[in-house]
């Protein structure tokens, strides 16, 4: 399976994701849409709308999701067997005040 995740390198919806992907032992490419803006352009024109995380699975592009929802897509298309083991983030929350802070000083916009 063949992942890339679009995703700020400090956000709650985003660490959700990575997250999904930590508890089922997922390789994927955690792209940085935050500090490079063809990662950013990219996934807008992939995705169609600007808004992330976005993952995408074998081609199929899941835009504006949360862990939650990537973890249910994974389930019902069969990419992953229902297991016991937790998440070690929350899966369907946004940012933290304290995770706003951050980006606040260190994202650059490019909108």
């Amino acid at each position: 399976m063949t992942i890339k995740a679009y995703l700020k390198p400090h956000c709650g919806w985003s660490n959700g994701v990575r997250a999904i992907m930590r508890k089922h032992g997922l390789q994927f490419e955690d792209i940085d849409i935050i500090n490079n803006r063809a990662n950013y352009a990219e996934m807008v024109q992939k995705s169609g709308q600007p808004l992330s995380p976005c993952v995408e699975i074998d081609g199929v592009m899941l835009a504006d999701v949360s862990g939650e929802e990537v973890e249910n897509y994974l389930l019902s298309n069969d990419l992953v067997k229902p297991t016991e083991t937790s998440a070690d983030a929350p899966t369907n929350a946004g940012c933290s005040d304290e995770e706003h802070a951050k980006m606040a000083t260190k994202t650059i916009r490019f909108f």
